[in-house]
């Protein structure tokens, strides 16, 4: 949820760049923009798709819009067929420069730390499910109800076991969960490492909220090539053929509200990273969880107190 929100925010980042600097190819931009943050969705959660691609795409899909409206701009639009023959030559004639290059090292360093993340999240969402119902062999379980109800039967109701003989018994049935422990020691400490590593380059919050300036350079790149650009695309592609229909222009002030878009002040304590960080930190109390489980059964609930009388298998003692 964390992260699908986000994506979002970015998403708005970037539709508000193009609504603020480039109102009249915004919304036709629009498609581009939510075709990429739902790829980087996808992409994050599992989905067989590759940054290499999105990125291109992305790409590919704006210099249509930066011809027609900064390098060849006209009051009618150039056909489709005109339109998709820039969008081929674009990989050609690289308008953007090295920032297509520059937005893929970025997404494949940041989004694959989160991808693994996230698919370490769902290993211990299985590993704690499938711990969540223990089942006791025959064996075990006649100890265990020898040790609580053994002495009822001498009406001594009120009886717990002592210390010791509790350890003995639930140390001997939750034996295969203690070989749990070093796993998900490991497991914990190798979440905290990959999470330490995710800042920088590699911090997805940094890198997709400041997509829209790289965005925004590459855009720039394109204008000041302009004179370039027309000669090699009209090379390739001929004379734009243009028919007499006009480009939809963005109202910000209008689109803000209907689009749910808005630039919303960032608490430095709310950043992913703290949140990761806090998370980890919760996690780290619990990383001996499976090999302290019997003598957490024992303290807590099942043993009787230090200096208390307890049930030594056979007989109360007065105090263990």
């Amino acid at each position: 949820e964390t992260l699908e929100n986000l994506i979002r925010q970015a998403e708005n980042y970037t539709s508000i760049f193009f609504c603020n600097s480039y109102r009249n190819m915004a919304l036709e931009a629009t498609a581009s923009v939510q075709e990429f943050f739902t790829d980087v969705g996808l992409y994050l959660f599992g989905a067989d798709v590759h940054p290499e691609e999105f990125v291109n795409r992305f790409f590919d899909g704006l210099f249509p819009l930066v011809y027609n409206h900064l390098i060849s701009p006209g009051v009618t639009d150039s056909s489709l067929e005109y339109s998709e023959c820039i969008r081929m030559a674009r990989r050609d004639v690289s308008p953007f420069g090295n920032i297509p290059q520059r937005v893929m090292g970025q997404m494949g360093r940041s989004l694959l730390p989160s991808r693994t993340f996230l698919q370490a999240l769902n290993l211990g969402i299985e590993v704690i499910n499938t711990t969540d119902h223990l089942r006791f062999s025959r064996e075990c379980s006649r100890a265990v109800l020898r040790m609580q109800y053994c002495p009822h039967c001498q009406g001594l109701t009120l009886s717990k076991p002592c210390m010791g003989y509790c350890l003995n018994v639930m140390r001997g049935c939750l034996a295969h969960m203690a070989e749990l422990n070093p796993h998900w020691h490991a497991y914990i400490r190798s979440l905290g490492e990959l999470s330490d590593a995710m800042h920088g380059t590699y911090d997805i919050e940094h890198v997709l909220l400041n997509f829209h300036l790289l965005v925004n350079d590459a855009v720039m790149q394109a204008h000041l090539d302009a004179q370039k650009l027309s000669e090699q695309i009209n090379k390739i592609c001929g004379r734009p053929i243009r028919t007499p229909t006009q480009s939809p222009r963005c109202s910000f002030e209008g689109s803000k509200e209907k689009h749910g878009m808005k630039i919303s002040p960032r608490n430095g304590e709310e950043t992913l990273a703290n949140r990761r960080k806090e998370f980890i930190n919760s996690l780290r109390l619990y990383r001996t969880f499976y090999g302290g489980l019997a003598d957490e059964l024992c303290v807590n609930e099942l043993a009787a107190a230090d200096g208390l009388p307890c049930w030594d298998g056979e007989h109360i003692v007065k105090r263990y």
